[in-house]
């Protein structure tokens, strides 16, 4: 699998402040994206939404319209996991991608991002998927990977799925080893079982929540 870096593109230059408010409703009209970067001076100052610009006056530039920029966007730092989670809370198709000393470098599209996460052995993989639940005081992930490995399990991917101000829920997708020992261990280890052995199910709540995604990779 690629390195979430290896989808950074610049198949379009970003759109400049001074650019013309007409020009840029046409490349939206040709490139159906939500969103897209704005840089001024070449330095990145917000993306500009697709529908938003409808409102705007024609005759005018970007730059009158700075109050309406966007100021999200990613790092080349980043996760592939934790671009997912960007472009999920801005609801958008594009995320302008800025090095560790703010330089921008380009963007990613939400088409080949949810290919790479549909890729990972997380989702990819046959496996059993359990959700486990424990205060947050006493939760170590250290402790997680030992109570599966401890049974002959292998864990393919896990991430913390819910929190509150007591509580840490985390997302296990795990094979090999014996599901109901390991269920057993956890509850040993105080945990409390929130969901068990659910695979198909654990995938349609991943879909449901990246419903807005999954809208996009049929255009």
């Amino acid at each position: 699998m690629l390195e979430i870096t290896d989808y950074i593109n610049n198949d379009f230059k970003a759109i400049n402040s001074s650019d013309a408010i007409d020009s840029v409703v046409n490349f939206f009209e040709e490139t159906r994206f939500s969103h897209f970067p704005v840089v001024e001076e070449g330095t990145y100052i917000g993306c500009i939404s697709s529908e938003e610009m409808e409102t705007f006056d024609s005759s005018k530039k970007i730059s009158d319209y700075r109050y309406a920029l966007k100021g999200f966007f990613a790092r080349t730092s980043m996760f592939w996991v934790d671009v997912l989670d960007v472009f999920s809370r801005n609801n958008t198709t594009v995320i302008p991608v800025l090095s560790d000393e703010n330089t921008y470098v380009g963007y990613y599209e939400i088409t080949e991002v949810i290919h790479n996460f549909y890729e990972t052995p997380f989702v990819k993989e046959h496996g059993g998927v359990i959700i486990v639940e424990k205060s947050i005081l006493d939760f170590t992930m250290s402790q997680v990977v030992q109570i599966v490995e401890s049974n002959e399990g292998k864990i393919l991917g896990l991430y913390v799925s819910n929190t509150s101000p007591d509580k840490v829920q985390v997302t296990i997708k795990i094979v090999l080893g014996g599901m109901n020992e390991i269920l057993q261990t956890f509850r040993r280890y105080g945990y409390d079982i929130i969901s068990e052995y659910k695979e198909d199910a654990f995938l349609n709540n991943l879909k449901d929540r990246s419903d807005y995604l999954e809208k996009y990779l049929s255009i």
